[in-house]
């Protein structure tokens, strides 16, 4: 059965009980919403309201995230201040972020993001399948800035929380089938509630079938490429043993069977004359193959046990492994110029004990021990000009552990201090074996070997923080902070270690000192929201991945490319960051934000040469910012009427890190808007109908590409999707 046939079976079976279901009496309405509600976020791993917590937070509930039309978490990427997020290059789901300027775009094992994404307080290490599809949520968080005291490595730049949908004490459920063009077809559904009619066993399932037909095509072979095929699936069970204990178990699994995306050809290719570049920004030539495969699964228990009324302990212990099978035609021609196959996997297990102190005095605060062992690989087969055949071949063994604290002091009725510290003690072991084979069945070894070592590296770090917060008036929260964050370090899995000898030694953790103010401020008998932030980021020991040519057969020429990975230097990042709402009437709510950013490099060290002044960060835009503007309506008939548009802005951005000098052109995207409106009906009982469009004027804009012109003649960039709009129907239980 394919995967549209098996949507449609899914939608009538997940629909047909709704036409009795219908006369159940339906939830009363009540009157629209006078004054801006408060936001429960657990940005500091305790419960707090959104205005009162010290943190440059953004945080999206699930009726939030309906109405800005949020299919995954790169819908997020204008809704929150200074962040950038998309799918990485030739993936759907493969996930590239940055915040404040500071992430990492290349997703091969060994190299970690910059990012932290979690998911049901489980930390997702990998970014293959960690572009999550929002179904069934409950909320999500944004955290801006490094996250190193309670999120530990690899929150940088900050920390995004997607947080699902919990289990309920009564029996409840959704169904809904959204209808779009490109063929568009996405059913999602969930139920749950008490098991046996006693919420003490309680559980929940949620699923997701999201399809649509491709952007473009490949023109020699008719297949669709950045099409989507995606079958997603969680399960939720917990024993609620009373009210101070319970035990939580949740499954995840996604399966992606999407093609790949299409690249658009930026300039010809010298190795394919005659070949000029297609108008489509989609459309492309690939010879090879349209593969892109990722399955991801998961699972976690949770225990909860408030120990008394000062003491509550939370255990997670979560297990997680994904495979991915895709090709990757640089080209995106029939020739055979830079085609390559690639296959990663990982597995991951987790422990985390957290001890949450809470007497109602004076001190309150949070501890806990996190330990960490992860295993990720894969073999990469790179074919040049069908000519040089070479593999990527290894694993990357890593072991942490850490002790964290966060404490909040009353020093008096309205200041309060708060100080933490991580402290992380980190091993990796990384086995490479890069080597040449005869031909492109990559069977028999041709003797040259570019890499073969198996080693070692330990890493220690300590991340504090202090923060000082003041409440001026009961609407009035001023903060200032001071945080640390780090990246680990690593071995770089493409090392031609024969050609460039430093590529097979470690790079140093990545580490940021972040210095920040800011406020949380509501106005107007709380109708009006703004948020202020502004942060001065010291970034050191930057880790660049770049391509770099080199000579392979001493001729004289660069006629051949690897990966290269290394800590480039240090660089300043000053930002300022505006959040508002503003409800004027009970009609009218205006929301978005305004950010900017100037971002600068004060080392950048290339063939021992400082090239600072010449580099520019990737994707850290000056400017950016949204802007939505919704009215809504109760209508006599019951329920309500909402309509909502949205423009969202960023200035010139630069994608991709290339080393200026050696000529190499970074792919780079001219400042841009893009608007989005949406129409919601809801009946005041169980339906909801929505009618939403993106990216209205069909802008186009690239998130990132390829230059790689110097040794094989590629230059290509990867675009934001087209205009797009669909027709949801929802039915609620």
């Amino acid at each position: 059965m394919s995967r549209r046939s098996l949507s449609l079976a899914i939608a009538c079976a997940l629909l047909a009980p709704t036409a009795w279901a219908q006369d159940a009496a339906p939830a009363a309405e009540g009157e629209q919403a006078k004054t801006l509600g408060s936001v429960t976020v657990t940005a500091r791993k305790r419960e707090e309201t959104l205005q009162e917590v010290p943190v440059a937070v953004t945080a999206f509930t699930a009726e939030s995230l309906d109405r800005l039309a949020v299919e995954d978490l790169s819908d997020l990427d204008a809704q929150v201040p200074n962040l950038t997020i998309y799918a990485a290059r030739g993936s759907s789901s493969t996930i590239t972020a940055y915040i404040r300027g500071v992430g990492q775009s290349d997703p091969l094992w060994g190299v970690d993001p910059g990012v932290g994404i979690y998911m049901d307080d489980v930390y997702i290490a990998r970014p293959q399948g960690a572009l999550l599809d929002v179904f069934d949520v409950d909320r999500i968080e944004v955290l801006r800035g490094p996250q190193g005291t309670l999120y530990g490595k690899n929150t940088i730049g900050g920390a995004i929380k997607y947080i699902s949908r919990g289990l309920p004490t009564s029996f409840d459920g959704f169904a809904s089938v959204t209808v779009g063009n490109y063929n568009q077809l996405d059913v999602k559904a969930a139920i749950g509630g008490p098991i046996g009619g006693d919420d003490a066993l309680r559980g929940r399932i949620a699923v997701a079938s999201l399809n649509r037909d491709g952007f473009g095509k490949n023109v020699v072979t008719g297949q669709d490429v950045s099409d989507k095929e995606i079958l997603a699936l969680r399960g939720q069970l917990g024993a609620y043993v009373n009210d101070d204990l319970n035990i939580q178990f949740a499954f995840d699994w996604m399966d992606d069977q999407s093609g790949v995306r299409g690249a658009k050809m930026l300039a010809a290719n010298r190795f394919a004359p005659g070949t000029a570049p297609m108008s489509s920004r989609y459309d492309v030539r690939n010879g090879m193959p349209n593969v892109n495969d990722t399955t991801i699964k998961g699972a976690s228990a949770t225990v909860n046990w408030n120990a008394n009324e000062n003491w509550a302990f939370k255990y997670v212990l979560a297990k997680r492994e994904s495979d991915t099978e895709t090709n990757i035609d640089f080209d995106t021609l029939q020739n055979k110029i830079a085609d390559v196959k690639a296959f990663y996997s990982d597995q991951q297990v987790s422990h985390e004990l957290q001890a949450n102190y809470d007497a109602g005095g004076r001190a309150r605060g949070v501890m806990g021990i996190y330990a960490f062992d992860g295993e990720a690989g894969g073999q990469v087969l790179n074919n040049f000009f069908n000519l040089s055949f070479g593999d990527t071949q290894g694993t990357v063994y890593t072991k942490s552990i850490a002790a964290y604290a966060d404490w909040t002091f009353d020093l008096t009725d309205r200041l309060k201090l708060d100080v933490g510290v991580r402290y992380t003690d980190e091993d990796k072991r990384a086995k490479v074996l890069n080597r040449g084979y005869r031909d492109a069945s990559f069977t028999v070894p041709n003797g040259l070997v570019a890499a073969s070592f198996d080693k070692r590296i330990g890493f220690k770090n300590t991340s504090p923080k202090v923060s000082l917060d003041y409440q001026v008036t009961p609407d009035i929260l001023l903060y200032g902070l001071a945080t640390r964050g780090f990246k680990s370090g690593g071995y770089n899995i493409r090392a031609q270690a024969t050609a460039v000898p430093r590529s097979a030694e470690p790079f140093d953790d990545e580490v940021v000192d972040s210095y920040e103010i800011g406020s949380k401020m509501s106005f107007l008998d709380q109708t009006m929201f703004l948020n202020l932030a502004y942060f001065h980021n010291k970034y050191k020991d930057i880790q660049l991945s770049v391509f770099t040519a080199y000579d392979s057969n001493n001729d004289g020429t660069n006629d051949a490319f690897f990966g290269d990975f290394t800590n480039a230097g240090s660089g300043t990042v000053d930002g300022l960051e505006v959040e508002y709402q503003w409800l004027p009437n009970q009609n009218w709510l205006i929301s978005g934000n305004v950010a900017w950013l100037d971002a600068k490099y004060d080392e950048f060290l290339y063939a021992g040469v400082n090239i600072a002044k010449e580099q520019e960060f990737t994707n850290a835009p000056e400017f950016s910012g949204a802007l939505n503007v919704e009215y809504r309506t109760d209508l006599s008939s019951g329920g309500n009427l909402a309509a909502r548009v949205g423009y969202s802005y960023q200035s010139d951005v630069v994608a991709t890190t290339e080393i200026v000098r050696t000529g190499a052109v970074p792919i780079t995207q001219d400042g841009y808007g893009l608007i989005n409106a949406g129409v919601t009906w809801k009946s005041g009982g169980p339906w909801t109908v929505s009618l939403q469009g993106t990216n209205l004027a069909d802008k186009e804009y690239r998130t990132t590409g390829y230059s790689l012109n110097s040794a094989l003649g590629v230059f290509t960039g990867f675009y934001g999707a087209p205009r797009q709009y669909t027709l949801s129907v929802r039915y609620d239980f």
